[in-house]
């Protein structure tokens, strides 16, 4: 898979290619990650990129003919059936299921905005979409796309070591990751759940599973809220809170 992204700070985004699982990835030739830097196609001799807004107001906004011109350039070297993602707080909320729809593309042009935002005509003539990381303000789209190739990367086939590690993740059946231990089996008066060192495989997977429905009751009920539990996954949640009861646990 290719990522491509339009960015005033292609240094930073470089970043995320240089390190960890996606690093790895593109050492192994599974995701390639280029940048365009809108800078390039200015004509003229300060690289100017951005302008004052019309109707007036504080900061700046990002040029037409460059930030075009540079997301352009960037389309053409993606395969056909690429996609072609603006990061706005406009857009729709990026999650696991995105994720995963987008690494079954053969590409995605990710475009990073900067100051107060790009001039609307841009927006319309070459966005398939837009997309937000989350209700916050960052100072541009460079962070938020590192984040989407980050998610997107790990579920491109062969690029983790074990597959089924992205199967586990938090997110990727719509729950909450359970607790994970390692040795040494006891730290500071803290013991690995018996379970876990029993050996018992079936034993296992359900208290993975209740502890995963566990936390997600307890932090995000509202993923709880979307989610049509089956018979197990009720009763397993019903052990879980029964237990967090007795033992006086708000």
């Amino acid at each position: 898979m290719r990522f491509e992204v339009v960015t005033l700070f292609p240094d930073l985004v470089a970043q995320v290619g240089r390190f960890g699982v996606v690093g790895r990835a593109r050492e192994r030739g599974l995701i390639g990650l280029d940048t365009t830097d809108p800078r390039a196609f200015a004509q003229d001799v300060h690289r100017t990129v951005d302008d004052r807004p019309y109707g007036g107001g504080p900061g700046m906004v990002m040029k037409v003919e460059p930030l075009r011109s540079a997301i352009r350039a960037a389309r053409a070297r993606l395969p056909q059936g690429s996609r072609t993602v603006f990061l706005s707080p406009q857009g729709r909320v990026f999650t696991q299921a995105v994720a995963r729809e987008y690494a079954g593309l053969p590409g995605l042009l990710l475009v990073a905005g900067r100051y107060e935002g790009m001039d609307e005509r841009v927006v319309r003539m070459e966005a398939d979409e837009a997309l937000t990381v989350g209700d916050y303000v960052v100072s541009g789209g460079e962070l938020p796309a590192m984040l989407v190739i980050d998610a997107v990367a790990r579920l491109v086939p062969g690029v983790l070591g074990d597959e089924n590690s992205a199967v586990e993740d938090s997110f990727s059946d719509g729950l909450l990751d359970c607790p994970h231990f390692t040795r040494p089996e006891m730290v500071e008066g803290m013991r690995v759940p018996a379970v876990l060192l029993s050996g018992d495989h079936e034993a296992i997977r359900r208290w993975r599973l209740r502890e995963s429905l566990g936390r997600t009751w307890s932090m995000r009920p509202d993923l709880l809220a979307a989610r049509a539990l089956s018979a197990e996954e009720r009763e397993l949640l019903d052990e879980y809170i029964a237990g967090r009861e007795t033992d006086g646990a708000d």
